[in-house]
């Protein structure tokens, strides 16, 4: 009995050390600053914009989804939102709260009360300029562990609207010919999961001023 006592508070300590060492961050952990390009695993088309206006609803540049893996106008940023904090190499976690920034127009990933012009569901847009727009471009990253991890489909749930980006497979005509409609649905599915792919991912660290520079 003796020997159980003492043996007991070995146990515990190696417990929460274990604990601890699985709430680090990995080396696939998407961070903070990092660009990347996002996969729609459903219909595995990338999430895109460029300086094309949608013709109705809210008239802002809009978003697609693209089948090229190649395709520049594809990269996006992760940001902090606005007032908040999300310092360069610094793992994002699952519930945070970021923007996600087109890197060749300077517009925030967007979402508002506007019908999408293909599906009807909600209208996706790129809004903003050179990075500032305003409270309806903020996403919850939801997924399943402590951290966004690269090989995870993860959703993002729009703060404002409660409706998650998703692609169901609707496609444009000129003059984009082919590109997927990306919108906002209400219901979480198997339309709404994205993966990090190509990118230039900041190195994970708990220390903020620790990283590797893009």
């Amino acid at each position: 009995m003796r020997g159980g006592r003492h043996l007991f508070p070995l146990v515990l300590l190696a417990l929460l050390r274990g604990l601890c060492h699985g709430r680090q961050p990995s080396p696939g952990a998407v961070t903070c600053g990092s660009v990347l390009k996002l996969l729609n695993t459903r219909h595995s088309v990338r999430l895109h914009s460029h300086e094309v206006k949608y013709g109705s609803g809210s008239g802002q540049q809009s978003v697609t989804g693209v089948e090229a893996s190649d395709d520049a106008n594809s990269y996006w940023r992760i940001r902090e939102k606005s007032g908040g904090s999300c310092q360069r190499g610094t793992p994002v976690k699952c519930g945070q709260a970021i923007r996600l920034t087109h890197v060749n127009t300077g517009k925030n990933l967007h979402t508002h009360h506007f019908p999408s012009p293909l599906s009807n569901n909600q209208e996706v847009s790129a809004f903003g300029d050179d990075g500032e727009g305003d409270d309806l471009d903020i996403w919850i990253v939801q997924c399943s562990g402590t951290y966004w991890e690269r090989d995870d489909a993860v959703r993002f749930k729009h703060v404002g609207t409660e409706v998650f980006l998703s692609i169901t497979g609707e496609q444009y005509g000129h003059p984009i010919r082919g590109q997927r409609e990306v919108h906002g649905m209400p219901a979480a599915n198997h339309h709404n999961y994205w993966k990090a792919m190509e990118g230039i991912f900041i190195k994970p660290s708990m220390d903020p001023a620790k990283h590797d520079e893009l």
